[in-house]
């Protein structure tokens, strides 16, 4: 039975950082996890969050699940991922002080929609500062021109990525992500009769990134 998770509160650039800890029995790397959109109700028990973080912390890994500005007990107001890039590698970098050894623990990204967008640029800083991430995960990923909103240009990620979509996806087409994913030569798995919350499909989700973590 899995231990309930923490709360822990971390310094962010606007504020404190409200997020939740899942301890692994072993502990083998750190994964940082980013919830949806908050404009849209996004926060970090959402459905497919919780999902990646106890699939993560089953692998071994720590999983932080921070809430993003102006969400639950974070500080600050939405910033358009600039601001939560940010945050999320303050916590990252505080994390990494408080868990780690002598030697830097293996970091792994994942993120749900907005969350997702905000972990590729994430995924770059730590890539530029020579941290690459040990492995990125990308589920529904925010990329591309979404109705009316802005386009989320989304950063390149390292091949090995792992991204997830549904072919039933009204809030990102499909096509936006093979748009993004082509040039890269990133495979996509697409999860058939899945929508943008993955209704039904969960265990889809953990079963694609299990599988992808045998042998490794």
């Amino acid at each position: 039975m899995p231990r309930p998770s923490q709360t822990i509160f971390f310094a962010g650039l606007a504020g404190p950082v409200q997020a939740l800890v899942d301890e692994p029995e072993i502990r083998r790397g750190l994964a940082l996890v980013a919830h949806p959109h908050p404009l849209l109700g996004g926060t970090n028990g959402n459905k497919v969050v919780y999902t990646l973080a106890h699939c993560l912390c089953d692998l071994g890994y720590l999983a932080l699940r921070p809430n993003f500005r102006g969400v639950g007990g974070s500080a600050g107001t939405h910033d358009h991922g600039n601001g939560e890039t940010d945050d999320l590698l303050a916590v990252l970098e505080h994390a990494a002080n408080r868990w780690g050894g002598k030697e830097p623990l293996p970091v792994v990204l994942a993120g749900f929609s907005f969350g997702a967008f905000v972990q590729t640029r994430v995924a770059r800083r730590l890539a530029d500062a020579g941290r690459p991430a040990q492995r990125v995960i990308l589920v529904g990923l925010a990329t591309g021109r979404l109705q009316e909103s802005w386009p989320y240009q989304a950063e390149p990620v390292p091949p090995g990525s792992i991204v997830i979509h549904g072919d039933r996806d009204t809030t990102v087409p499909l096509a936006n992500v093979l748009a993004y994913a082509e040039p890269l030569g990133l495979p996509v798995t697409v999860i058939p009769g899945a929508d943008h919350f993955f209704h039904g499909r969960l265990k889809l989700i953990r079963d694609i990134i299990q599988g992808s973590w045998q042998g490794s």
